[in-house]
């Protein structure tokens, strides 16, 4: 339905009118994420505190509008949009980080903040926050937080959610709640926090955070494994992840996305080159050496054909900016991606990249393959024109026989990109009747007039 003029009228008045926007360019701008997707909101509205959201939600329910929050729009399934129409409400004006604490290794900061930019506070206060998505130059923490975010580092170090300690949000209704703690244990009561986070922002609306921080490693050591086949490569993560080293990252690319980024690497890479990983160690000195010998040795065993260590930190950061950047760029081979982030057990990585070459050739469509092998967790992206209805066809067949053959191995449909509208037709063929009834359950007992983020998740 569409707003009326009293509800503009009140909306202005809560956030200012500098702060709200019916402008069709300014709609335009916010119809649309990562996913490539796109539905007009009504309006959109910057709301600079906790206060103002609450008041945003508690006119929702009383005129009955929906909410839709979101962060920088870098979401991969369309969990920002408005797929029923109303009010976008952008949360980067709440971008503060209010205290970094180094005796008690907590932060506190406000949704909007930036992943990087918090990465950069803390760690000139000699401390780390390990939660790395691709996107952390640009993608925000309320973001992270809707979505569970993890990257390169949870191989080590863990996801969004093992670093979450407490939360300040806005329930559907519009009442304020706290939750969770700032000590390193809390036991009290139901955990609302991790049922916060992940909950892509269909829950609540997080104003504040509370986050666990980490010792800034003393030395970090990264390399590039180069494989002239992606069997080889698969199989090495396997034996990497059984040394008794846990490396702070393991990554790989395979011969498409090489190809892609190739000029960003400060060694050569040959055409017979089929697949890198790039593998990353941190800690004291001396551990990060042995470390890094004794992967160095498991990855030639494995079938390496080549290991370069990034002798400065000039050539780790081109490395990781050639893995960072290979999203946006895949689209110089194909107009079109569906981008689907698949996790399977460790040692099914080889199976799963079997599947996938075999999926390739019977689609006749390109898939090209990178992501966090230290997890499990592969990002396929199927390159196709959708105007090319045939190829279209082939490329929704291809992502059906995608997450049959990623279920059946024993993983699961998504691992950091949520379900929000792309996935949700999936959603019970991983999940069970009974499951998927409990959690409908929750977002009844959360939002009973179904105003926050409708139209995620669940059919």
């Amino acid at each position: 339905m569409a707003l009326s003029p009293s509800v503009l009228k009140a909306l202005s008045a809560i956030v200012g009118k500098d702060h709200m926007t019916r402008a069709q360019e300014d709609l335009v701008c916010y119809s649309y994420d990562a996913s490539s997707t796109a539905f007009m909101p009504d309006a959109v509205v910057f709301p600079e505190n906790s206060q103002q959201v609450s008041k945003i939600l508690e006119l929702a329910n009383q005129m009955s509008f929906h909410v839709i929050p979101r962060g920088s729009g870098s979401g991969m399934t369309g969990g920002v949009l408005a797929v029923n129409g109303g009010v976008i409400m952008v949360m980067t004006r709440m971008d503060r980080i209010i205290a970094i604490d180094r005796e008690n290794f907590v932060a506190v900061a406000e949704p909007g903040v930036v992943t990087r930019d918090l990465h950069r506070a803390v760690e000139n206060q000699g401390l780390f926050y390990p939660p790395d998505p691709a996107s952390s130059a640009f993608c925000t923490l309320g973001g992270n937080i809707g979505e569970c975010a993890g990257g390169p580092r949870a191989v080590k170090y863990g996801v969004t959610r093992d670093y979450v300690l407490g939360l300040e949000a806005v329930l559907p209704s519009g009442r304020i709640i706290n939750t969770g703690v700032k000590t390193a244990k809390g036991v009290a009561g139901y955990d609302l926090t991790r049922l916060i986070v992940g909950s892509e922002g269909t829950l609540a609306v997080v104003t504040r955070i509370i986050v666990k921080l980490v010792p800034l490693p003393e030395t970090v050591k990264t390399m590039a494994v180069l494989f002239d086949s992606m069997e080889k490569a698969a199989a090495a993560v396997s034996a990497i992840i059984r040394e008794a080293v846990v490396p702070r990252c393991v990554e790989f690319m395979d011969k498409a996305s090489i190809q892609c980024v190739k000029e960003h690497f400060s060694f050569p890479v040959s055409q017979a080159t089929e697949a890198i990983l790039i593998v990353e160690v941190d800690g004291d000195g001396n551990t990060v050496e042995r470390a890094a010998e004794k992967l160095e040795k498991s990855c030639r065993a494995s079938g390496a054909v080549e290991v370069i260590t990034a002798e400065t930190p000039g050539d780790a950061k081109n490395l990781w900016k050639a893995r960072k950047a290979l999203s946006p760029v895949l689209f110089s081979l194909a107009p079109d991606k569906i981008n689907e982030d698949i996790v399977v057990p460790i040692n099914k990585i080889p199976n799963m990249v079997e599947r996938i070459k075999k999926l390739e050739e019977k689609s006749g469509l390109l898939i090209v393959s990178f992501g966090h092998a230290g997890d499990g967790n592969i990002h396929c992206n199927i390159m196709f024109d959708k105007r090319d209805k045939a190829r279209a066809a082939r490329a929704k067949a291809a992502v059906d026989e995608l997450f049959a053959a990623t279920l059946e191995l024993g993983g699961t449909i998504t691992g950091e990109h949520g379900v929000g509208i792309t996935k949700m037709a999936y959603l019970d063929q991983e999940m069970g009747e009974a499951e998927i009834d409990i959690m409908k359950r929750i977002k009844q007992t959360f939002d009973p007039n179904n105003i926050l983020n409708p139209g995620k998740i669940f059919r």
